[in-house]
C-alpha cells in the first residue's frame, strides 16, 4: 500500500498539519523539517497532485502553446522552459498551434480546462482573442518572442527591430551596398526584423529594389525559394539578410545547389544560432537571441503572477539584447 500522512506522522511524531504545510511548500522549522524529509525518504512517499490540487486550487502545472513543434527555435524554448519549471517543482503541459490561430484557441482553452496554474504562448495570432478563457479564468499568461497588436501583455522577448537594425551595419560595414533581405510579411517577428532592415539601409542613403524584398512566411521552403529567384536576378545582390532560422536554412541549401559560393559570389546574414553554423562551411554569421535567460525570465514572470505578487499590476514586456555570432559568410568589399 502507498504510504500515506499518517505514516509520516507516526514516523515522526509531528501533527497533521505540520506535515500539510511542509509538503504544499510552506515553512517548518529545520528540525521537523529533517524529520519529514528522512521519513518520506524511507517511505517512499509520493504526494498526491490531485487531491493537493483540490485543497490548494493549483495544480502545479504549467501550460506551453507554441506554434509549431516542428520549429527548431520552439524545440529549443521548451527545453530551457522544462528546466526552468522543473527546477520549481512545476509539470510542463505542451500543446502545438500547427501555425493556426484556430488551433490556438482551442488549444488555449484546452489549458484552462485543464486547471494548469498558468501559460506560457508563443503566439501564431495578433490579436488577444483567443486569449479571452484564460482571462475569464484567472489564469495568468505570459507571451514569448512575439506581441500582440491589440493589447499590452506579459511579454518577454528581444527588441527585433533594433538587432535587425544593429546586425545590418555588420554588412554595411564591410561595404556592401546590393543587399536583399528574405524575411516574413505575416509572422510578428518577421515584420519588426523587417522594418529594422528598411531603418538601416534607409538611414544609410541605400535604396531596395522591389526584387531584392522577399517577404512571405517564416519557413524553410520560403528561404529556399527566395534565395533561387534573388541568384537568377540580372542584378544580384552581394549580400542577403535572413530573417529566422528555417529562412537561412533554406538559404543555404540554395546556395548550395549553384556555382555561386558564399563569401566570395554572395555574402550571408542569418538569424538564430542553432545547430546550422556548427554543420555548414563557412561558418556562418547568425544573429543570436538569449533562448535560455529569455525561457528564465518568462518563467520567473509567470511565477510571480502565479504567487499572486502584483497580479494587478500592469503588464511587463521584458526586452532582451542579441549578439552577433562570428563566422566567414561576409566578404568585404572594396
Amino acid at each position: 500500500m502507498p504510504a500515506t500522512i499518517r505514516d509520516i506522522r507516526r514516523m515522526t511524531g509531528l501533527s497533521v498539519a505540520t506535515i500539510s504545510k511542509y509538503l504544499n511548500g510552506g515553512n517548518v522549522l529545520p528540525e521537523n523539517r529533517t524529520k519529514l524529509e528522512a521519513a518520506i525518504r524511507e517511505l517512499h512517499y509520493e504526494v498526491n497532485e490531485l487531491a493537493r490540487g483540490l485543497v490548494t486550487n493549483r495544480t502545479r502545472t504549467v501550460g506551453v502553446l507554441v506554434y509549431s513543434i516542428e520549429s527548431l527555435f520552439n524545440g529549443t524554448l521548451l527545453r530551457y522552459l522544462g528546466e526552468a519549471l522543473r527546477r520549481l517543482g512545476y509539470g510542463v503541459l505542451i500543446c502545438d498551434s500547427c501555425e493556426d490561430e484556430e488551433v490556438e484557441a482551442q488549444s488555449l482553452r484546452f489549458l484552462v480546462n485543464k486547471k494548469v496554474d498558468g501559460i506560457i504562448v508563443v503566439p501564431v495570432s495578433h490579436r488577444s482573442d483567443f486569449l479571452q478563457p484564460a482571462r475569464e479564468a484567472g489564469v495568468p499568461v505570459v507571451l514569448m518572442d512575439r506581441s500582440l497588436d491589440d493589447e499590452e501583455h506579459d511579454c518577454v522577448k528581444i527588441d527585433n527591430r533594433m538587432a535587425a537594425f544593429r546586425a545590418m551595419r555588420l554588412l554595411l560595414e564591410n561595404g556592401h551596398r546590393k543587399i536583399a533581405v528574405i524575411c516574413s510579411a505575416c509572422e510578428y517577428t518577421g515584420v519588426e526584423r523587417c522594418k529594422g532592415f528598411l531603418d538601416a539601409m534607409e538611414q544609410a542613403g541605400l535604396p531596395v529594389p522591389d526584387a531584392y524584398r522577399r517577404c512571405g512566411r517564416h519557413a524553410m521552403e520560403y528561404g529556399y525559394q527566395s534565395m533561387k529567384e534573388l541568384l537568377r536576378l540580372e542584378d544580384v545582390p552581394t549580400a542577403v539578410f535572413m530573417t529566422n532560422y528555417e529562412i537561412t536554412l533554406g538559404a543555404v541549401m540554395a546556395v548550395k545547389e549553384t556555382t555561386y559560393r558564399c563569401p566570395d559570389d554572395i555574402s550571408m546574414l542569418g538569424f538564430d544560432d542553432l545547430i546550422l553554423s556548427q554543420v555548414v562551411e563557412p561558418k556562418m554569421y547568425m544573429v543570436v537571441q538569449p533562448m535560455k535567460e529569455m525561457s528564465e525570465r518568462a518563467v520567473e514572470l509567470l511565477m510571480q503572477r502565479i504567487r499572486g505578487r502584483e497580479a494587478e499590476e500592469p503588464p511587463v514586456e521584458i526586452l532582451l539584447s542579441t549578439r552577433i555570432q562570428e563566422g566567414n559568410s561576409i566578404r568585404r568589399l572594396a
